[in-house]
């Protein structure tokens, strides 16, 4: 793979601000992003937007932002994406992968031929809540001295992207031996979005939830899809099990 191909990947790369408050980042982060040679904004339901003060600190970005999508929530910022990170100050509780930038990127790129990838910043005072969290495949969690661990935004994204164009411009990118089966390509989020309806539909169908919160059920199991990097074929076997249990009759009630 040439230096030019692997550029033009760049093209497969979406950076998500979420909710962000101050759009002296947005224009900051845009700028990051030109920087390096990233162009896909995309922006989920930002407080100060379109801003004067963007368009200031994006100095020659502008472009970057005109061209920002503008989007209500993060499922409708990652739809259609195959695989998407979610960044972080704090390491949680929950169980997701987590990747220091350099990791990040190269997993990434392992599935970049494959469709859009995201990279996910959250808001300024609090980051990503875990419902947005569970979206992801991974944490991105930044290296930072401990005793000040806060790292503004645009800083975030500087660093990401720099990381990309360190691999797609040095052909630093791992890749898998052997032909994939275009069933063993990575399931995107619009699949997988399906799939949960329907596992839903057939876990209510069983009773299954009973008296806990389906809402909180589906959350978990969203999660473990999402890290377990779904691929299409075992999308189709879950949505195969799922029609399978709603073809069954309905048991008796004890």
């Amino acid at each position: 793979m040439t230096q030019q191909t692997n550029l033009t990947l760049f093209n497969n790369i979406r950076i998500v601000l979420v909710n962000t408050s101050h759009p002296g980042n947005i224009g900051a982060a845009a700028r990051a992003m030109k920087n390096m040679g990233l162009s896909r904004l995309t922006l989920v339901d930002p407080e100060d937007y379109p801003s004067l003060e963007a368009i200031s600190r994006s100095v020659g970005a502008v472009d970057l932002l005109d061209d920002a999508e503008v989007v209500k929530d993060l499922k409708q910022a990652i739809s259609g994406c195959i695989w998407v990170a979610g960044t972080s100050a704090r390491l949680r509780t929950i169980e997701w992968p987590i990747l220091e930038p350099g990791e990040c990127v190269q997993q990434s790129l392992e599935h970049i031929g494959q469709g859009d990838i995201a990279i996910v910043f959250g808001r300024e005072n609090s980051g990503l809540t875990n419902e947005e969290m569970e979206m992801c495949n991974a944490l991105l969690h930044i290296p930072t001295n401990p005793d000040f661990s806060s790292l503004n935004v645009a800083a975030a994204v500087q660093i990401v992207c720099y990381e990309y164009r360190l691999a797609l411009a040095g052909n630093k990118i791992k890749k898998h031996k052997g032909k994939k089966h275009r069933f063993d390509a990575l399931a995107d989020s619009t699949q997988l979005d399906g799939m949960y309806a329907h596992l839903h539909d057939a876990l209510d169908y069983l009773g299954f939830f009973g008296t806990n919160n389906p809402d909180i059920v589906m959350r978990r199991l969203k999660g473990l899809f999402n890290r377990a990097a779904t691929t299409q074929r075992e999308l189709s076997i879950i949505r195969g099990i799922c029609s399978a249990i709603q073809d069954k009759k309905r048991p008796r009630k004890q």
